[in-house]
């Protein structure tokens, strides 16, 4: 306190309208070197000495004797001090005072740093007899029902509160009991607890709900109860003093169903599931009867109008709840889309745009009765008497209502409980929202892979196949597995599954295009391994695209198996770049998986893929998978594997019936991951349907190589196919004696179609080109082009084979 402090004390002093005197305290400050700072009026009536007598001087000065160093050393930690204090007064007396000493401890300084400020009163008590009569004023009007009761557990005084809460006058309640004041079972509670404050004189704490006389509905209480002992200690009676917690009680309730909405509503992305999730929550701790209702436009994911609804509101019901088994108070069954009138609760909400407590009246039951006759004998039925409607809004879209009904419970809505139901509801509706979004680009990403994968799969000579792709849960989403059978030349067929990582739309367009780039390599007749190698840069080149495209950074990848079979040599050959291992089952039924040697996934980039060459008996079944079949969270790989070898291993009718059993038996009804499934039993055509002759490397040869294709077309049958034959043979023999090496092959397959296939020593491709009027050759590929269906080349280990192929009529 500073001179000019002490001056402000000394005119407050003078304020005679003030009550509280100002000068009654002595006040002084004193800075931690023990210089006095500020002196007031109070402390100038205590001691005489005026202020400039005092501020800039030693407060030691003022002590009637000098402190001991022992004596002040605590006072440099303590942060208050008090006790008796002997003072020498300005005309030499001594003086002994009361005093209270607190520092003063700045903000950022060490503790010991701050100054002191001491106070001393300066106000005779009064008599004891005042203090009783001020102790019993104090106790009438305390903010808290409270109550005196003796060793006899009767009540002896009540102040005024209590005579509120009980709604009797204390002259009523005096020298009854606490069971015979309030009849009721926490009456009796109280007074056990009485009687262990009596005994034991440790104060008793009790928490109440009570349903008071007079009051519309339960109040919880946190009562105490404490012994009075007299001067000696013993215990004269039990003061009980109760507070209302209800609000708080209430309040926590509120905070409780709200952290339980944020953990329970939402638990899936399954729209219908999430809206039941919030009736649930709600019953019984906010509502008797609970209802929500969505908007038909959301249906499907698409976005409602703006604006209100128009009239009458329709609305499909997603969900309801009921404290009632069976949930009797509902007229419209979930799924179904009924009608709202404009005076509903529900409808009116959404033409106001805000939550809305409406109280059930007869006239307006009566309004309804003649518009939904049904729902209006409800409500009369079972007693509704509050309503509170809120609209059920997500990013600014309205998805639809929620309507919260009381009819057991005897309290309304209030404006505590709009405020809750607005907020559990938004929760609710921000995961509706995310639902239905998610249920759009789920429906997106199906149609796109729908239309990437093959709508049906067409007839082969080397293969009859059976197939299956099983989109992922909803809360997984639509993954990248594809599959694919590619005619390849020769009557050879090649088996392709792959899985891209990752879900969604991203891993569905990634899936297309690995599917394309998978077709377009087949069509080139690259070997399995060489194919991966091509597909292992592609994947590697989409990534880094991804890459600079947008802020994508972790990478592309994929895994895939590759398989071409030739029904002619029954071989097939095998690559995978990091993929299951293919399984085949033989005629006789035993299931193995291929050892086909592990490539990495793609996308890596850098190692070699190998491929594992393997004869297949006639009949064999060789399945193709992604790893969704066989992998499961909690489950080794292993456990996956023996399942399939054993469902494979049963006898079915068809492929297709061993496809459903692979998958009813392996899968769970919500699969975690995509499934692309592939079965593929290996036909073989014998010497009766190929015929294959060597051809001398020498012009003249070609004519009888001519005659042998047209003795082996009379055996099939096929004379109608001699002549177009013939030119084919004789172009591509003569091409291949010209342009090639020896060895040269003539090779005739009877397949479906007729293919004529000429292999050479020779690694050089023929190409189409156009000849000039009077060029001598050049016309003769451009021949084979247009009298085949389709004709091309591929490549071999010891040179090429040029092919083509031709429709046979249908009566061959």
């Amino acid at each position: 306190m500073t001179g000019s402090d002490a001056a402000g004390d000394d005119r407050k002093a003078r304020r005679s309208s003030d009550p509280v005197d100002e000068a009654g305290t002595a006040r002084a400050t004193v800075d931690p070197h023990g210089i006095v700072t500020g002196w007031s009026e109070g402390a100038r009536r205590l001691l005489g000495f005026r202020s400039e007598e005092v501020v800039g001087r030693p407060v030691a000065r003022l002590l009637a004797e000098e402190p001991s160093a022992r004596a002040l050393l605590p006072l440099r930690t303590l942060p208050r001090w008090n006790g008796e204090v002997s003072l020498r007064h300005r005309d030499g007396h001594r003086l002994t005072v009361n005093l209270l000493a607190h520092r003063r401890e700045p903000d950022g300084e060490e503790a010991g740093a701050g100054a002191w400020l001491l106070v001393s009163s300066m106000v005779r008590p009064a008599p004891p007899t005042q203090d009783d009569a001020l102790v019993m004023w104090a106790f009438a009007r305390s903010p808290s029902a409270t109550a005196l009761y003796d060793t006899g557990l009767r009540l002896r005084r009540a102040n005024a509160d209590m005579e509120r809460v009980i709604g009797l006058p204390e002259a009523a309640m005096r020298g009854l009991r606490v069971s015979e004041i309030v009849v009721d079972p926490e009456g009796h509670r109280t007074e056990q607890c009485m009687r262990r404050a009596l005994q034991t004189g440790e104060q008793q704490d009790l928490r109440q709900t009570l349903h008071m006389v007079g009051h519309d509905r339960e109040s919880i209480w946190a009562t105490t109860l404490t012994p009075v002992p007299d001067a000696e200690g013993r215990v004269r009676g039990v003061l009980l003093s109760a507070h209302d917690v209800t609000e708080e009680h209430l309040a926590r309730g509120r905070l409780a169903l709200l952290n339980d909405a944020s953990v329970r509503i939402g638990s899936t992305l399954d729209l219908a599931r999430t809206a039941q999730e919030l009736a649930d929550v709600a019953v019984p701790r906010f509502a008797d009867f609970v209802t929500v209702d969505l908007l038909p436009a959301i249906e499907g994911g698409d976005d409602p109008p703006t604006g209100p609804p128009p009239s009458p509101v329709m609305l499909r019901r997603v969900a309801n709840q009921s404290v009632l088994e069976g949930c009797p108070e509902a007229v419209v069954e979930p799924g179904t889309l009924a009608a709202y009138p404009d005076e509903s609760p529900a409808a009116e909400c959404l033409a106001v745009d805000r939550p809305l407590i409406r109280k059930v009246t007869e006239p307006a039951i009566d309004k309804w009765a003649s518009q939904v006759p049904e729902r209006a004998d409800r409500v009369r039925r079972y007693g509704f008497h509050s309503v509170l409607a809120v609209p059920m809004r997500a990013r600014g879209i309205t998805l639809g209502v929620a309507t919260f009904s009381r009819h057991q419970r005897p309290e309304p809505f209030e404006q505590d409980d709009l405020l809750l139901g607005e907020e559990i509801t938004a929760r609710a509706a921000v995961c509706i929202d995310n639902a239905r979004r998610y249920t759009r680009e789920r429906r997106t990403s199906l149609t796109l892979q729908s239309s990437l994968l093959p709508q049906r799969l067409p007839p082969q000579a080397a293969v009859d196949v059976a197939s299956r792709y099983l989109p992922a849960s909803a809360q997984a989403g639509v993954g990248g597995d594809w599959f694919d059978v590619i005619p390849l030349s020769g009557a050879r067929v090649a088996l392709v599954v792959g899985d891209v990582v990752g879900h969604g739309i991203q891993a569905s367009a990634t899936m297309g295009r690995l599917r394309t780039a998978v077709r377009t390599l087949a069509d080139v007749d690259l070997p399995p391994d060489e194919l991966l190698t091509h597909l292992d840069d592609l994947v590697i080149h989409l990534s880094a695209e991804a890459e600079r495209a947008a802020d994508f950074t972790g990478g592309i990848g994929a895994t895939c198996l590759y398989a071409v079979y030739d029904p002619v040599s029954r071989l097939c050959t095998l690559a995978r770049a990091g993929h299951p291992l293919p399984a085949l089952t033989t005629p006789d039924g035993t299931v193995e998986f291929l050892d086909v040697p592990a490539g990495p996934p793609l996308g890596l980039g850098g190692l070699p893929f190998e491929a594992a060459e393997i004869e297949l008996p006639e009949g064999s079944v060789l399945t193709l998978y992604t790893d969704g079949l066989v992998e499961a969270r909690g489950h080794d790989i292993d456990e996956g594997l023996d399942a399939l070898r054993a469902a494979l291993a049963r006898r079915t009718g068809s492929l297709e019936d061993t496809c459903d059993t692979v998958l009813r038996t392996l899968l769970p009804e919500r699969p975690a991951d995509d499934v692309a499934l592939l079965m593929a039993r290996t036909r073989a055509l014998d010497a009766a349907h190929v015929a294959t002759w060597d051809v001398p490397s020498d012009p003249a040869s070609v004519a009888e190589t001519r005659k042998n294709a047209c003795r082996q077309l009379d055996v099939w049958g096929l004379d109608e196919a001699a002549f177009v034959t013939e030119l084919i043979v004789s172009e591509l023999v003569t091409n291949a004696i010209r342009y090639g090496g020896p060895p040269i092959q003539l090779r005739l397959i009877r397949d479906r179609n007729l293919i004529c296939e000429v292999s050479d020593a020779s690694s050089t491709a023929p190409h189409l080109r156009r000849a000039r009027t009077f060029d001598e050759g050049g016309r003769g590929l451009l021949l084979v082009a247009q009298l085949t269906q389709s004709w091309g080349s591929r490549h071999t280990y010891t040179g090429k084979t040029i092919w083509a192929e031709q429709e046979l009529p249908a009566s061959s």
